[in-house]
């Protein structure tokens, strides 16, 4: 390019600057990581096409139907989690949030405002509570980091998180290209014909012009424009007839104090990648939360299956207790009351079993429930599960140290690690409200030039003279002329805005300092928390033991004491009451025992989750969990 005047060095060395930090901006936000589905197509117009979600899969696993045979399904707990982390709502419906959170790492890119996350645990499965020492289900509930309740929400469990995200302007990083073309006719009426030469003026415009503009992370801001008219008039006096010119011009700005460099401006995006690992660690907190209530339905299901067994038999040997007396009666070797006592006891044991089975059937469904996408399909839906874990196989375990177990879970817990990523984003919230406290200063220049053709009008050519024009005649040479330093524009300068007391940043930086130490305090009351629910699980666990070992002491002497009686009543010694008494007797013992071993195999999955060891210990992977199934499921 052809160049005129030499430019004065200042705005040489202003602008090899500005250039400078154009650069860096863009460097900095070519390496920004965009998520693998949100990259660019090959295709140019995919960035204005609508993005395809597939609607949700509702058909259930084909592995529910390979566990059912001769009209019942038999289903393990191993079983049970892998259908879980297939089929249940809650883990599909949670999974959409780790895609959620990418489109803030592309909207941020951009320099976009993040729309926030969810960081709580679904629960639109029933039974199963989850849960430790004074809680409902951790996080449950609806929440986000920037709004609601639930996980590192503003106004979970008393926070408060308004500022999140404050801070200087944040331009949109995204290139904007406008352009408009178009062609006015105007008629302007004239008050004489001395100035143009008719009474009516009469002007067509055509006009193209173009604008590019970009912002930068550095704080950075760039502006090409690029305008060019034709016009033709009706006046004998216009000097060109038609008229054409071009002009550009080149304008950067950068800030110097309130938003300068990369910490204000790329404060969204840091929090959006913060939030993404906040939804990641969320994602795992339902996975437990569901294995777990998963788990402890399955072990409902278990205990309601064997009580349903033990009243069955209880029911049974009623039925044959008194079947017995009803021929001792006619053998008139016992008397009618014993006969009596025995129909009151089946009717009160036959009650009993109507009351297990149908808590079975409840089990049965909610269990059912808990691993299909949809219960439409009536066979499924009728179809008895049968437990293939029993509780005969529980086995007391010895107490690990109350400490380790502590340090586990304070270690791994994902309630603790959101708190920990919450507090990065408040760190970065408190340091872009520092900067916005300063005042906006911008260092502003811009470059241009300008350039006009055009044929002369005949009556001001100068006679003897072939051309007494200055400037080219064709569109060419206007363009020409506007980049060749021929009519030179530039400037360069300071823009200051002080804001007098500063009221409403200095507020804002008050109150993003108080929240982060409000949420400090947050993180170890948490902590403390924690500690209590580990202590109370590996409490509940130690006292169930105790209870389990009772109860299996009380069945084995209520065994003994029934054996004793029968074998009395076989000899003529005893009554049929008394049978029905001991064996009544040790129905309950071992309806006790079951239920032991039942709260004693929830205090162990309690423990799992309070310490986070819930998916190590059935061999989950967390990319498991997103994918679907289990890859390497723990034998």
């Amino acid at each position: 390019m052809k160049l005129g005047a030499p430019y004065p060095i200042q705005f040489q060395l202003l602008l090899a600057c500005i250039l400078l930090c154009v650069a860096v901006g863009a460097a900095a936000q070519t390496n920004i990581a965009v998520p693998y589905e949100m990259r660019k197509s090959s295709n140019p117009f995919s960035a204005y096409q609508p993005s395809a979600v597939p609607e949700p899969q509702l058909t259930n696993s084909p592995l529910i139907d390979q566990l059912i045979r001769d009209g019942k399904l038999y289903l393990s707990l191993k079983d049970a989690i892998r259908l879980a982390l297939e089929d249940n709502l809650d883990i599909a419906i949670a999974r959409y949030n780790l895609p959620i959170a990418d489109t803030d790492i592309l909207r941020t890119k951009a320099g976009g405002v993040f729309r926030g996350v969810n960081a709580g645990v679904v629960q639109g499965t029933p039974g199963g509570g989850v849960g430790g020492f004074g809680t409902g289900a951790p996080g449950a509930g609806a929440g986000g980091t920037t709004g609601g309740a639930g996980g590192a929400g503003a106004g979970a469990s008393g926070l408060v998180q308004s500022t999140l995200g404050i801070g200087a302007p944040v331009s949109v990083y995204d290139p904007d290209i406008t352009a408009t073309v178009g062609a006015q006719h105007q008629t302007s009426p004239l008050a004489n014909l001395q100035i143009y030469g008719v009474p009516l003026l009469q002007l067509n415009t055509g006009q193209a012009n173009f604008a590019y503009s970009q912002a930068f992370s550095s704080g950075t801001s760039l502006l090409f424009q690029f305008s060019n008219s034709r016009q033709t008039t009706n006046s004998p006096f216009f000097n060109l007839s038609p008229a054409l010119s071009s002009t550009y011009q080149l304008t950067i700005q950068q800030q110097l104090l309130a938003g300068f460099g990369f910490g204000p401006n790329l404060r969204y995006l840091r929090i959006a990648k913060n939030n993404q690992k906040i939804s990641d660690i969320a994602f795992k907190d339902q996975v437990i939360a569901t294995v777990t209530q998963i788990e402890n339905i399955y072990w409902d299901l278990v205990n309601a299956y064997e009580q349903s067994q033990v009243n069955e038999q209880s029911l049974a040997f009623a039925r044959q207790s008194l079947d017995s007396a009803k021929k001792q009666l006619q053998l008139e070797s016992i008397p009618a009351m014993d006969v009596m006592r025995a129909e009151a006891e089946v009717s009160r044991r036959d009650q009993d079993l109507t009351v297990a089975r149908t808590n079975l059937q409840l089990e049965e469904l909610l269990m059912k429930n808990a691993l299909t996408r949809n219960l439409d399909d009536p066979i499924l839906a009728s179809v008895p599960v049968v437990p293939a874990d029993r509780l005969e196989n529980t086995q007391i375990s010895s107490a690990q140290p109350v400490q380790d177990l502590i340090t586990e879970a304070l270690h791994d817990r994902p309630e603790l690690q959101e708190s920990d990523v919450d507090l990065v984003n408040r760190q970065i919230t408190r340091e872009t409200a520092k900067n916005n406290l300063l005042p906006s200063l911008s260092l502003v220049g811009f470059y241009g030039g300008s350039g006009l053709a055009g044929p002369l009008n005949p009556i001001f050519k100068v006679p003897g003279e072939t051309n007494s024009s200055t400037v080219p005649v064709g569109f060419s040479g206007a363009l020409e002329n506007a980049f060749n330093n021929t009519a030179p524009n530039y400037y360069i300068g300071l823009s200051l805005n002080i804001p007098i007391r500063n009221r409403i940043a200095k507020a804002d930086e008050y109150r993003s300092e108080l929240e982060f130490r409000q949420a400090q305090l947050r993180r170890e009351e948490l902590r403390n928390q924690i500690r209590i629910e580990v202590r109370n699980a590996e409490y509940t666990l130690e006292q169930t033991g105790a209870r389990v070992d009772a109860a299996r002491k009380a069945k084995d002497l209520a065994q003994r004491t029934f054996e004793i009686t029968q074998k009395e009543h076989d000899l003529g010694a005893g009554s049929t009451f008394q049978t029905l008494t001991a064996q009544r007797d040790l129905a309950l013992a071992q309806l006790d025992l079951v239920t032991a071993m039942t709260v004693y195999e929830k205090a162990k999955v309690e423990l799992d989750r309070a310490t986070a060891n819930t998916l190590e210990d059935n061999g989950i992977k967390i990319q498991d969990a997103i994918q679907g199934r289990i890859s390497n499921p723990a034998p």
